[in-house]
């Protein structure tokens, strides 16, 4: 029995097809849901609303709109991306809602499916167990439409560049989760770990110049500027609002603390170079590896927008880290916490009394996913074992 479950994890077709199931179920399942108005507001919306104002974002852009403003009349909430991924949008913006929003939600998931399976130095076993740990997770991501499996991807696709040495190709990819979300920005500390530095820098600027100028294919410059300006005021009012499922969460609805949120990720990014200053163990495969997962868990805790949907990129980062840890009882009891508590709270598992004034009220989502990063931290410091050296890939692995 054991031997036959190993064998269905280790099938690619029957783990990627389960995940792509899910993701055009949910999509399904989003289109056929009639729209309702909001609380005390008579217009409808979809339950697929992040993609209407993906899709209107592009029709605003090439129609010279400010992408930053409410339209209440099209979706609610604001847009909160660059222009670049307003215009990169129009391929799914252009099709009909129904076809759009399916090819959406299944290329978010092929690109996170891909970029697991093509993780190096790992077995097709434990990549099977890999996207089997975030399917929740995934689900999740795709009932909402948003970036976060995409990004995720594309992270891990950087990571997979540099360690093949396509070193021109690895900075496309963190650029591109940039221009998508500004946080992914913290993926060019993979960087260091690689020698020809200065290509890589350099292959970063023209990457970052190409992808900023791609929207005056559509729009003038000083239009351009404008909309960066309301792009940059969107985000000073939005920061102000919230403090998500995040270490800024915690800090303010368990001690009811009054902080500066800046000061907060400042002091995250210092925690996070931390390890970075040994640099002797750049060339230590497990070491790298273990940045790449610390970035994808530091990306939501130090998030003051993290919601349940992003949650799929520290839960990959922590999938990633518990198939290669060290099985002790410590990391097993952290990652039984992570899948239950993190992964599981927004499911039916637990009442919906104690998902609202729980999890939600106290940012419980949050707090497996800060322990395993602190973790990791203590253990790249320390140069704790805390992964198993890996195997090569193996023919099956192909």
């Amino acid at each position: 029995m054991k031997e036959k479950l190993k064998k269905i994890i280790s099938n690619k077709l029957i783990i990627s097809g389960l995940l792509i199931a899910i993701s055009i179920g949910s999509s399904i399942k989003l289109l056929t849901v009639e729209p309702a108005p909001l609380p005390g507001a008579p217009i409808k919306y979809t339950e697929y609303n992040n993609y209407m104002i993906f899709k209107y974002s592009f029709l605003h852009l090439i129609n010279n709109n400010d992408l930053y403003k409410k339209y209440p009349h099209e979706h609610y909430d604001l847009y909160k991306y660059t222009p670049t991924f307003a215009l990169a949008f129009g391929a799914f913006g252009i099709l009909p809602d129904w076809l759009g929003l399916i090819l959406w939600n299944l290329f978010n998931s092929l690109i996170l499916i891909l970029a697991i399976y093509y993780l190096p130095r790992l077995n097709i076993y434990q990549k099977g167990l890999i996207l089997l740990i975030i399917a929740n997770e995934l689900f999740t991501s795709i009932q909402s439409s948003q970036t976060n499996a995409l990004i995720t991807g594309l992270l891990i696709f950087a990571f997979i560049c540099l360690e093949n040495k396509k070193i021109f190709w690895a900075p496309l990819f963190i650029t591109a989760s940039v221009f998508i979300k500004i946080f992914g920005i913290l993926g060019f500390a993979l960087l260091l770990f690689y020698p020809e530095k200065w290509k890589l820098i350099l292959y970063s600027i023209f990457w970052s110049i190409v992808l900023f100028l791609l929207p005056l294919i559509f729009i003038d410059f000083s239009q351009y500027m404008e909309l960066f300006t309301s792009y940059g005021q969107m985000l000073t009012n939005d920061h102000s609002t919230s403090y998500g499922y995040s270490v800024m969460g915690i800090m303010h609805t368990w001690f009811e603390l009054v902080f500066n949120k800046n000061a907060v990720v400042l002091a995250g990014a210092f925690i996070f170079l931390l390890p970075l200053v040994k640099y002797k163990m750049y060339k230590d495969y497990n070491f790298r590896l273990l940045t790449l997962i610390s970035i994808l868990i530091w990306l939501i805790i130090f998030n003051h927008k993290a919601e349940s949907p992003t949650f799929i990129i520290a839960m990959t980062g922590i999938a990633i880290w518990f198939i290669n840890s060290e099985k002790n009882k410590l990391n097993i009891a952290l990652f039984v916490f992570a899948f239950i508590f993190t992964s599981m709270s927004p499911t039916d598992i637990f009442p919906p009394v104690v998902r609202k004034q729980f999890f939600e009220t106290y940012a419980i989502k949050a707090l497996p996913c800060v322990l395993i990063w602190f973790k990791i931290i203590y253990d790249m410091v320390t140069m704790g074992n805390i992964l198993v050296k890996t195997k090569e890939i193996d023919s099956n692995a192909k």
